[in-house]
Parts: structure tokens; sequence; C-alpha cells
């Protein structure tokens, strides 16, 4: 009998930040140029070490994206740290030496192939449930039941249907509608002036998704509810792999330990394979 699979989805852009920041608040991150990138490569070998067989990263290899073409304020790389930036590339390089997949996107944004990766693999019934890493409430969307969940590593949290429920006041499935109407700073539009999350969450509860209320609830603001919708929206129908046979981690490359060299880096999984049993 076949073994029933768990995928693991990472966000790339969300741990290079992490580590990046992380580093600067330590002080330590001088003298290591690609610091950031190997704290991503030991976190993503400590998930497989924890027994993670199936797992896949994806990035923003550029940051805009078709959203900035809709809306003009959408998030774009400006004033982000040049220095973190230019992590980026050598991650992808280096998580493929890994022999990880990395989906580095360029006209989707990473939260849309996560979500495209986690609908592939929830078509394959041999996958018993789908492990999307990131704390990104964009991804609550993706969550099915307990079989999609949500992986906050910074609060150590796993948010399933339920959990989202409770923590936006909506099923996974209304979270576009949701923050439409709440706005997210992060990624750069406002919401519908005079609705906080409490008021979101009871308009949704009452009418559903936006395009069911009422013309009189949102007035003039109703378009520009659903430009947010769609900004909030997270594409599904990205091609990234066929199989999740495809995910399956089989060790890394011969050409990993060059890579990290070049890098400026200590190869991580030869520290990890050293390394005396605890």
């Amino acid at each position: 009998m076949t073994e029933p699979v768990i995928v693991h989805l990472v966000d790339g852009t969300y741990e290079l930040f992490r580590h990046f920041y992380g580093l600067r608040r330590a002080g330590s991150e001088k003298g290591t140029r690609f610091g950031a990138v190997a704290g991503v490569l030991n976190t993503v070998l400590q998930m497989i070490s924890e027994g993670a067989t199936h797992i896949g990263v994806a990035t923003d290899h550029v940051i805009e994206s078709f959203r900035n073409e809709l809306w003009i304020e959408y998030k774009t790389g400006e004033g982000v740290d040049p220095a973190l930036l230019v992590q980026f590339e050598p991650l992808e390089d280096a998580l493929r030496a890994m022999g990880v997949p990395v989906w580095a996107m360029v006209a989707l944004e990473a939260d849309d192939a996560l979500a495209s990766a986690a609908a592939i693999a929830a078509r394959d019934s041999r996958v018993r449930k789908i492990c999307i890493w990131t704390p990104d409430k964009d991804l609550a969307q993706c969550v099915r039941g307990d079989r999609i969940v949500q992986v906050d590593r910074r609060n150590k949290t796993v948010r399933d249907a339920a959990g989202v429920r409770a923590k936006f006041g909506v099923d996974p499935e209304f979270v576009p509608d949701y923050l439409a109407l709440v706005g997210d700073a992060s990624d750069g539009y406002p919401g519908v002036k005079g609705i906080g999350a409490k008021g979101a969450a009871s308009l949704i509860m009452r009418y559903g998704k936006i395009e069911d209320f009422p013309p009189e609830v949102l007035g003039k603001h109703r378009m520009e509810a659903l430009l947010f919708k769609d900004l909030a929206t997270l594409r599904t129908d990205a091609k990234l792999y066929d199989t999740v046979d495809e995910l399956q981690w089989r060790g890394p490359t011969a050409e990993f330990a060059l890579v990290c060299e070049r890098l400026g880096i200590s190869d991580p999984y030869k520290a990890r394979r050293s390394s005396p049993a605890r």
C-alpha cells in the first residue's frame, strides 16, 4: 500500500526576509553577504530532518506582478534593502542545487505559486495533508478543512478552517472578500473606508461574497471593493508541476557544495550529516 503523502509548501520570500532581518537584529549580517540564503537553506533542511519528504519553495523573483497594473499603489520593490534583493536569485539557485523544487515567480507572486501548488497537490488522492508555511493572511483563503492548513512558524500555530474562522470571523473562501473590505497595508490597498474587521465579517456572514451584497451596502465603493477583492484573490492555475512525485526530496545534487562555496556559505547539508547524533 502506498504511504499517504504530506506536502510542505514554503514561502521562500517570507523566509528570506525573516532570516535577513533576524541577522540584522542580531548584528551578525556583516561579512556574510548571503547569510539569509544560508538561513533559509538551514530552515528547509531542518524541515526535512523532522520528516518532510515532499517539499517545494515559492519566491518572488520579481517583486512586482500583474497586480501593479490593476492598482498603482500596489506593493513594489521600492524601499526593499538592496542587500536583501540580491539574495533572491542565489537562494533559488542554491535550493535547486539542494534538490528542492523552486517556483521563482515573475508575472505572478509567490503567494499565487503557493496557492497553485496547493491546488495541484489537493487533486492527488495520495496526499493526506498540505501544509503552507507562511504567516501571510492571503494564504488563509487556501485552507480547506484540516487537509490544507496554514503553518505560522513565527507564532507556532497551525491554522485549519476552524482556525481561519476564529481569526477572521469568516470561512477561508471568503478571505478575499474580507481583505477587500478591511484592506491590506502590506500589499498596498486600503480597503473600504469605514469598514473594520468586525464590520467586514458581519457583512460577509449576512450577505456572503461582495458580489452578492445589495447595491446600497457599499454604494459608490462597490467597484473599488471588487477591485481590491481581485487583488486579494490568489491565482491557482499556475502550471508548476504535474505530480507530487516531483516534490519528493532525494538529497542534494552534486553541485550543491560548489554552489555553497561560491556563495561563501558553509554547506548546511554536510554540516548536518557530520554533526554527532543527539
